[in-house]
């Protein structure tokens, strides 16, 4: 039991300290940590840890895999707002647009066309962030920089799907600060094209990814410890996802 509520008491001041870190890199920047938000990465963590991080004050959770996010919604309803930051399949879209308020990993047009003709059915478009593989690295998903212009125009196209902004996961570096030139390209991509929202940054290098203009970070093990044995992935492909 005295495990449990060290646990339990180490989630809020964790999520006290990244809010802090939040507020002095955004303050750096000449911005207002008020106008990032902090997702939290709930993969594999229980449901009475993210209950209470929300109770703490975490605005919006974030899950990697939609049948995962489906059973702790059920369990936690919807006190915050759900974000699907993990690679989504095409035939687990229907459930997706159900389950979740943002999807951060649109990451090529047969998936874009699945979410148009999905949320045409049900009446009510739905907003993603179109994913930018920054790097051009061959195991992660997303359009590369040089795609992203007739990517956009098509996806325009598309009536009940709204491209809110960009999301990238950067190379894997030593130092967070060798992070910033891929979050400083995907700023300017989003600028290029009038884009407001820019998911970028997760625990390791979530303050560097702030100063170069994030609107959201995601982050995981800096709130919650450490995860236990991943499980199974529910696809094969590789989103070139990390954990936050």
């Amino acid at each position: 039991m005295r495990v449990l509520e060290s646990r339990m008491q180490a989630i809020g001041a964790n999520l006290e300290r990244v809010r802090e870190r939040i507020t002095h890199a955004a303050e750096r920047a000449g911005r207002r940590g008020d106008d990032i938000l902090l997702v939290g990465v709930s993969k594999s963590v229980e449901v009475e840890r993210i209950r209470v991080a929300v109770a703490a004050g975490l605005r919006a959770l974030g899950e990697n895999r939609v049948q995962e996010a489906r059973h702790k919604i059920a369990e936690l309803g919807r006190p915050v707002a759900w974000h699907l930051v993990g690679h989504l399949q095409t035939n687990k879209v229907r459930d997706a647009l159900e389950l979740f308020d943002l999807i951060h990993s649109l990451d090529r047009l047969e998936l874009a066309r699945e979410c148009d003709r999905r949320a045409r059915l049900r009446g009510r478009p739905v907003d993603v962030l179109a994913q930018v593989n920054v790097a051009g690295e061959e195991t992660k998903g997303g359009w590369r920089p040089e795609a992203l212009d007739a990517a956009l125009e098509t996806l325009a196209a598309l009536d009940h799907v709204r491209v809110r902004g960009l999301m990238a996961i950067p190379p894997a570096v030593e130092r967070p600060e060798d992070a910033r030139p891929w979050f400083q390209a995907l700023r300017k991509l989003a600028e290029r094209h009038g884009l407001a929202e820019l998911s970028m940054g997760m625990s390791a290098d979530f303050e560097v990814a702030v100063e170069e203009g994030a609107t959201m970070v995601r982050v995981g093990t800096a709130i919650f410890g450490p995860r236990p044995t991943q499980a199974p992935r529910e696809d094969a492909r590789a989103s070139g996802a990390r954990d936050g």
